[in-house]
């Protein structure tokens, strides 16, 4: 299926491993030019290089700290100036750490909403007056399974979360009639470091081991293993195509079928 994206400029966050590399690679495989982002400058960089080897396609890294303002306006003026726009932005930041409430302060709470919810508004403010001028645009969150579901010990995750669907929904209406859509991809237990380092973490405040605490993550999925990185960049580059273009405010999850709710 032709997704309709060639000489779209993406803009993707956390894209120097797991789920934002993996997304990248979709996109550059559809003919995107992809403005790879994360924090430190040369793996971004060597992550970009490799990729644009592997494809054939256009991809530039960028480093940029998404939860702070100054580096969000910076780094989209540099993406600007080396793709002249931006069409599609892919929300995606990494996870905030494990705790449980009665351990954590406010601080803790306003690292998490600066880097999981904040730093959506804060790019979406940028690119969205370019993408409604030019009647076409999407835009991607990241978030998780938790925005349905949420999971013991990741409040840090689950409330800036939630708090970007509701943004996410609201925005969606906003902006429709201009040719911008939308959505949320929701991701469950997908097989990449964070979720290796998750499983030190569980192990850590349960008292068990890493092997044990993966092995239960894969007890709640019923199709019986993670998922692949791949599989939620399919998903992600869909909702990014002229193939989704009936398609906006919506939350989807990618979880293999654990979240057990109907809604």
């Amino acid at each position: 299926m032709d997704l309709g994206l060639k000489g779209k400029v993406a803009l993707v966050g956390g894209a120097s491993r797991g789920l934002g590399y993996a997304t990248a690679k979709a996109l550059l495989q559809e003919g995107c030019k992809v403005a790879m982002v994360s924090r430190l400058k040369e793996p971004i960089e060597d992550a970009a290089e490799h990729l644009s080897k592997e494809t054939g396609g256009t991809a530039d890294g960028f480093a940029a700290d998404l939860s702070e303002p100054r580096s969000v306006e910076i780094l989209v003026r540099e993406v600007l100036r080396s793709f002249d726009r931006i069409d599609i932005l892919v929300h995606n930041t990494g996870g905030p750490p494990v705790g449980r409430i009665e351990n954590l302060k406010v601080e803790d709470y306003e690292a998490a909403l600066r880097n999981n919810f904040l730093s959506a508004v804060r790019l979406a403010s940028l690119v969205l007056p370019g993408m409604r001028e030019r009647k076409w645009g999407r835009i991607v969150t990241i978030t998780s399974f938790t925005v349905k579901q949420p999971a013991p010990a990741f409040v840090l995750s689950n409330a800036p979360r939630a708090a970007v669907t509701s943004w996410v929904k609201t925005l969606s209406a906003e902006v429709a009639a201009d040719g911008v859509l939308v959505n949320n991809v929701s991701p469950g237990s997908i097989h990449t470091e964070r979720i290796e380092e998750l499983a030190k973490s569980r192990a850590k405040m349960n008292g068990t081991t890493p092997e044990k605490e993966m092995e239960k993550m894969r007890g709640e999925i019923p199709v019986g293993r993670l998922g692949k990185p791949e599989e939620l960049a399919a998903l992600v580059a869909f909702l990014c195509s002229e193939r989704a273009s009936y398609l906006t405010g919506n939350t989807i999850l990618c979880d293999g079928g654990m979240y057990k709710g109907l809604f």
